[in-house]
């Protein structure tokens, strides 16, 4: 299975653990980490993964963050084909970064766009290509 982490993903376990939904995010995302590091999972990169990571303010996010670029199997480049589905994908109301995490997945043909972003999550019924999921229903879907 081909999967995407925005990096709102990559950052939940980063995050303060104190609400049980984050704390259950941060472990299921590192339950998608370990499924990469066996091969189980390949791993989507995207050039807005860079963009993004490099401008996080703090330093040891952003090293552990892209140390993960070296395990991906893809790493999307922008294209004008991309640039066009993240158009489309913005009408649907997703905010322009957004669309581009999106579009990068489709382009990938990942099986899944994984966020911790309520935003994204509610659009998935609307987005046609890929199954948008958070980190939970990812490891749910992995281990029936």
């Amino acid at each position: 299975m081909r999967v995407y982490l925005d990096n709102c993903s990559f950052n939940r376990p980063f995050d303060d653990q104190a609400q049980p939904r984050i704390r259950l995010e941060a472990e299921a995302k590192l339950c998608i980490q370990d499924g990469v590091q066996a091969g189980a999972l390949e791993l989507v990169w995207s050039y807005v993964l860079d963009f993004e990571n490099a401008a996080s303010p703090f330093e040891e996010r952003r090293i552990a963050i892209e140390r993960w670029k070296s395990r991906a199997t893809l790493d999307v480049e922008e294209s004008d084909e991309l640039l066009q589905t993240a158009g489309q994908l913005a009408s649907l109301g997703l905010r322009a970064k957004d669309a581009l995490h999106v579009a990068c997945a489709i382009a990938a043909g990942a099986d899944c766009f994984v966020t911790t972003d309520d935003r994204i999550l509610s659009r998935n019924s609307q987005v046609h290509g890929i199954e948008i999921v958070d980190p939970t229903a990812l490891v749910r879907k992995l281990n029936p």
